[in-house]
């Protein structure tokens, strides 16, 4: 039984081994006749005539105006508003000075001397409070270093409270001062207090 299955298995692997031979040699075969000649057709040649092209616009372009025979009306000047406030109206106070002042001459080498103002920059009015008729005054504290500006500026009292607070430091910041001399050497005054008074002219 088993000699007759393996007998029928041998001939038909020879027969599809054959087969695909076959397959083969006639695929190669057809791939190598020549191709089939076709009828090629000639298109014909065209030809554009020689024209000039021209750029046409839908709407013309207007005339150039004429030139005006009288000269254009003078425009008057604008006029802007200013806030009314006086020159005078911030009053900035002395600051506290030690009543037993012994001031020797101007520079640092003149000898020993109590600290002086020499600039005082006004401080720039709210805006806020301008257009509310807002008016106070602050007392701002700070340090005069060896170089005369000042430092760590600080608000100790004002009225009303928080709204002129920013403006007087900045103002206060832009101050000049003759240091404080000891024995010839400058030195740093702390605690100075300097009132700044917001007032709008009347």
């Amino acid at each position: 039984m088993n000699v007759a299955r393996l007998g029928l298995a041998g001939v038909l692997a020879v027969a599809v081994t054959f087969g695909l031979l076959f397959l083969m040699h006639s695929l190669i075969e057809a791939d190598r006749r020549a191709p089939e000649e076709v009828e090629q057709k000639k298109v014909a040649d065209i030809h554009m005539p020689e024209r000039a092209i021209e750029t046409q616009y839908d709407t013309a372009k207007p005339d150039k105006p004429e030139d005006p025979e009288e000269p254009p009306p003078e425009m008057p000047e604008p006029e802007f508003d200013t806030p009314d406030v006086s020159p005078d109206a911030m009053n900035m106070a002395a600051p506290r000075i030690n009543p037993n002042l012994n001031v020797k001459g101007v520079g640092f080498g003149g000898g020993d001397g109590e600290y002086l103002p020499i600039v005082k920059v006004q401080p720039q009015y709210p805006r806020r409070a301008l257009s509310r008729g807002i008016e106070g005054w602050v007392i701002v504290e700070f340090t005069v270093t060896t170089n005369g500006s000042v430092r760590d500026p600080v608000v100790v009292e004002a009225q009303p409270p928080n709204v002129f607070n920013r403006a007087a430091m900045k103002a206060a910041l832009k101050f000049k001062y003759k240091p404080r001399v000891i024995d010839g050497e400058p030195v740093e005054v702390p605690g100075v207090r300097n009132k700044i008074t917001f007032a709008i002219a009347k």
